[in-house]
């Protein structure tokens, strides 16, 4: 046979070159005009562009839609005002990415966010998501009297965020959608189900993420609700030791 033929003679078709996985970024917004536009432009700016970005409006007042609607490359989807983990999941819903990363709208990525998270998932087939280091600030609007407690050159924390994440779909889609009764601790309920499940991440010693510290932040806003749903889940893992040491064992 000619070197390069296919079976009947004829010449071989060249091997499809493999396309690289797509990227979605979804960024639910609530009442947030006044840094929506600066997190959108922090998506675009990344030095590996996303494939697509949706916003997805949680019934706000003000003049987020228009905001998200003037910026490029954004798809903007509008729902009754339900919540940031059912935004997300509506994005989700919407999204067409092989991989998926979100975005809270008054936070900011560093322009290599995707870049370095892309190396990993890609020369990692093995790794499911990976975080990177989280970046606090305090926004301008604050006095600087009223900053505390002092944030000195920026405090860092390991990146267990949901805007740190990059991670493929498949294996977002196995731990499932956010718990849409949750509307502050959502993320933390999600991660427990992705461990569980035996999901496996990567933490990357780079700051991938700056997290927006003002005075409508959802955890101040709404400071009541995440105490009664963060109350919710550690109760809920105790419940879950209590059975696991409950259960008869093997060798008893």
């Amino acid at each position: 046979m000619i070197a390069g033929a296919s079976p009947d003679g004829n010449a071989a078709t060249p091997a499809m070159t493999r396309q690289p996985p797509t990227i979605s970024v979804i960024i639910p917004v609530y009442n947030a005009e006044r840094y929506l536009a600066a997190a959108i432009e922090s998506v675009l700016a990344q030095t590996a562009a996303p494939d697509e970005i949706i916003v997805v409006d949680d019934g706000s007042t003000d003049g987020s839609a228009a905001v998200a609607r003037r910026m490029a490359s954004v798809c903007y989807r509008w729902q009754a005002q339900a919540g940031a983990s059912h935004a997300r999941n509506q994005g989700l819903a919407a999204a067409t990415g092989d991989w998926l990363a979100f975005l809270d709208a008054d936070d900011l990525w560093t322009p290599d966010k995707l870049a370095k998270q892309r190396v990993v998932l890609e020369t990692q087939p093995s790794v499911d998501m990976v975080f990177g280091q989280v970046q606090q600030f305090y926004s301008p609007v604050i006095p600087v009297t009223e900053r505390r407690p002092p944030l000195p050159g920026g405090a860092q924390m390991t990146g267990y965020h949901v805007g740190a994440m990059l991670i493929r779909r498949a294996a977002f889609e196995r731990a499932g959608p956010f718990d849409p009764q949750l509307q502050v601790a959502h993320f933390l309920e999600w991660y427990g189900r992705a461990e569980t499940l035996g999901l496996q991440s990567v933490i990357l010693p780079d700051v991938v993420m700056k997290r927006r510290i003002h005075t409508t932040n959802l955890g101040i806003r709404a400071h009541d609700r995440a105490r009664l749903e963060y109350l919710k889940l550690a109760r809920g893992k105790l419940d879950q030791g209590r059975q696991i040491n409950a259960a008869p064992r093997a060798d008893s």
